[in-house]
């Protein structure tokens, strides 16, 4: 399913439906595309907005090998 970016409009409560209807947070959230939050679009609660800049996390690169060589380098042997 397609997923948007919503941001409640200042003043105006978004509950989301799949949160237990917590609210919208006011820094918004990225939501599914669905009738439920295109009438909150259209009623004018909420926006289509950019998500905020998150810091990118570097993810460690990947040694070759897999599971089986580090097993058999821990055990102290080759496989």
């Amino acid at each position: 399913m397609k997923r948007i970016y919503l941001k409640p409009v200042a003043g105006r409560a978004c509950p989301d439906p799949d949160k237990g209807g917590a609210l919208l947070p006011d820094k918004g959230a990225d939501v599914p595309h669905t009738v439920y939050w295109q009438r909150r679009i259209s009623a004018g609660d909420a926006v289509l907005a950019e998500p905020e800049d998150v810091p990118l996390v570097e993810t460690p690169p990947v040694k070759k090998g897999g599971a089986k060589a580090a097993a058999a380098a821990s055990a102290g042997g080759e496989q």
